[in-house]
């Protein structure tokens, strides 16, 4: 049952707990209040339970997990308090399992979300095993962070702002290879920091701010390569900024509020970091709004008149080079100004996520682009070490073209962002400036359909890591037709608000691990309004060849490949059609079989119905699917054959209607 993001309100209903094979329960991002029934905690076969971004309060079902195998569970963002369930502290006991104690723990558990409750109790030493995102921030959780925390291993996201953790910060944590995020802002956090960072070459952010925190800044800070957001303001820090500090680019910095002293590292003497050493009074700097370092050596009254003159000369020296320095650093600092805005980006997100903004726009280099096209660039970003990755549109910044690319990215957002099927390509989330805009998608590792039909006709071009070389067998091309004939049905038929895509091409079908069609590229897609809206619209739209004749209509858009430079492979198929060519001598000697003669044969009939000039004529998606369907192997494996694969019954009157064009045309 998924009632997830809509305006629902007032309480969960009781008698859900009377739903004995309920597997999955979304009721997230509505206006739900009141307490979770406690018959729900009693559901034997609940394995997803999200009700995240509500208003529940109260403390969840006591027998919450006793009785089922919870695999997802998110409460996060409402007002609950209490405690976690006693009997989480024996998950799956009832399978036989000997699980260490606590919902921590769950075997199949890989993201924990309980922002925004009233949770107490302390942090646990262990962690389910593939948990990867924990997230506890606004409660009110207590106590050291434990330091035999070995099976935190494979935490990317640790979030705990907020809450009432004390003590020190142990050097455990640094020995988490695959963090990245780290936010442990108003805590009650004191003592140093560790000064030896074993393991944290992956960390991106680490938020420290409004804690107690003393002694020296690591220099080890400085060693980390990939550190963006570093904030240890509001704390009791002392002594000089570390030198080794020169090796960081940070896009956030803030030392603010605390009790350093020194001179403030050259690489953050600009108006670059105008607001990050605030409320440091023993603090001196060249550029910025603080004492002046030399200004102060030269006003000691106790140096010798040749010392004095010594650094006199020396000073003058530093502020020269230092003036032709920053005049080369304002200089480049204007240039790239656009490129590291990175402040202003705005992640949004329609899926859960295991990578941030920070890992997408490093990967967006020519080493790593994969494709180009009339809108933008794609690339291939890696979002972890384990080698998964993701495909990165970016939209082309152009101000004549600003007005029909905004169109084209809100259409790709509002689709993808509210669709899900699986053969429509998975939008993860969108990324935004004010001059970039990013959609960021999961990865196809065969590309499009297009690479295997005509990479071989093909030179190697922008964008184009390989040409394939393989030949797509009939089997395979059927069930890749399957799968897009599916994407589109559902979307003409069982959208609560028809889609039309308007730009169904061979290169806009890409293919996943197992050659399984997904339809991407929804920029020139349109939604109809309502159900009794006339389903046509009069604007072209689309790429030339493909472009479905006459009006845009819920019916096939034509999809074929170029017969040749001035003909379109539908007006070829149509006049051999015309001219009675057996269909045998039309199709892909490459592919061509007598296996499967009788269902290459249904698919070319039915491709000529569909591309028929007359929209009237051509079947809805929804008869195109149920006729494919026909086509494909039975439950035991045999193909179907005779009357049940002919589509020549729907052709109907496409001889007479063909020959009424022909004779028209001449």
């Amino acid at each position: 049952m998924d009632l997830g993001m809509n305006q629902l309100n007032g309480s969960i209903p009781e008698d859900f707990g009377k739903l004995k094979k309920l597997q999955l329960l979304s009721l997230f991002e509505n206006h739900l209040s009141g307490e979770v029934p406690p018959s729900i905690g009693l559901l034997p076969a609940l394995k997803t339970f999200k009700v995240f971004s509500n208003n529940l309060s109260g403390a969840l079902p006591p027998k919450m997990g006793l009785y089922s195998k919870l695999e997802e569970f998110d409460v996060s963002t409402n007002q609950f308090s209490g405690q976690l369930p006693e009997t989480f502290m024996c998950w799956r006991c009832l399978a036989g399992r000997e699980i260490p104690a606590g919902v921590w723990t769950a075997t199949n558990m890989t993201y924990l979300l309980l922002s925004d409750n009233s949770f107490s109790g302390g942090l646990p030493s262990k962690l389910a095993w593939n948990l990867s995102r924990l997230e506890l921030n606004n409660n009110k959780f207590s106590g050291p962070i434990p330091p035999g925390i070995s099976s935190w291993v494979n935490l990317v996201v640790f979030e705990a702002i907020n809450n009432l953790l004390s003590g020190e910060i142990p050097v455990e944590i640094t020995t988490l290879p695959h963090l990245s995020n780290l936010l442990l802002d108003g805590n009650q956090f004191s003592g140093p920091l560790p000064s030896k960072i074993i393991s944290w070459k992956s960390l991106t952010s680490l938020y420290l701010s409004r804690n107690a925190l003393s002694g020296q800044i690591p220099k080890e800070i400085g060693s980390l390569p990939d550190l963006l957001y570093l904030d240890l303001s509001q704390n009791h820090f002392s002594g000089e900024i570390p030198l080794e500090f020169d090796q960081l680019k940070p896009i956030v910095l803030n030392l603010s509020s605390n009790h350093l002293s020194g001179k403030i590292p050259d690489q953050f003497d600009n108006l670059a970091y105008d607001h990050s050493f605030l409320n440091n009074s023993n603090l001196c700097a060249v550029n910025l709004n603080f004492p002046n370092c030399y200004a102060k050596l030269r006003g000691s009254k106790k140096m010798p008149s040749k010392t004095l003159a010594l650094i006199l000369v020396l000073t003058v020296t530093i502020f020269v080079v230092t003036m032709i320095v920053t005049l080369f650093v304002v200089r480049d600092y204007q240039r790239k100004k656009a490129k590291r805005d990175l402040a202003a980006w705005k992640l949004t997100s329609f899926q859960r996520l295991n990578f941030t903004e920070a890992n997408i726009l490093a990967s967006l280099t020519e080493n790593n682009l994969i494709g180009s096209g009339g809108s933008g660039k794609v690339y291939r970003a890696a979002i972890n070490r384990a080698g998964d990755y993701v495909a990165v549109k970016r939209i082309w910044s152009n101000e004549k073209m600003d007005r029909n690319l905004e169109k084209e990215f809100l259409a790709e957002v509002q689709i993808l962002g509210t669709i899900r099927h699986a053969n429509i390509v998975k939008l993860l989330c969108c990324i935004s400036s004010e001059s970039s805009k990013l959609l960021v998608y999961e990865f196809m590792e065969n590309q499009s359909l297009d690479r295997w039909l005509h990479g071989r006709k093909r030179s190697p071009s922008v964008g184009t890591s390989s040409v394939h070389n393989s030949v797509l067998d009939w089997p395979t091309r059927f069930q890749i037709a399957i799968g897009a004939a599916r994407g589109l049905s559902y979307m003409h038929h069982d959208c609560y608000t028809p889609i039309i895509h308007r730009d169904v091409k061979s290169s806009n079908i890409l293919l996943d691990s197992e050659l399984r069609a997904r339809i991407a590229d929804f920029g020139l897609a349109r939604i109809l309004a309502t159900q009794g809206e006339a389903h046509t619209m009069s604007a072209v739209a689309g790429s030339f060849g493909y472009m479905a004749p006459g009006k845009s209509t819920q019916q096939l858009h034509c999809a074929f490949v170029n017969g040749d430079e001035q003909t379109s492979l539908a007006d070829w198929a149509w006049q051999q059609f015309g001219q009675g060519t057996p269909i045998a001598d039309c199709l892909d000697p490459e592919i061509k079989e007598p296996y499967f003669l009788q269902e290459m044969t249904t698919v070319f009939n039915l491709g000529l119905i569909c591309t028929h000039p007359s929209p009237s004529t051509r079947p809805s998606m929804k008869d195109v699917l149920e006729i494919l369907r026909r086509c494909s192997p039975d439950s035991n494996g045999e193909t179907k054959t005779g009357a049940e694969l002919d589509v020549l019954p729907l052709l109907g009157t496409v001889a007479s209607l063909s020959a009424t064009t022909q004779h028209e045309t001449a």
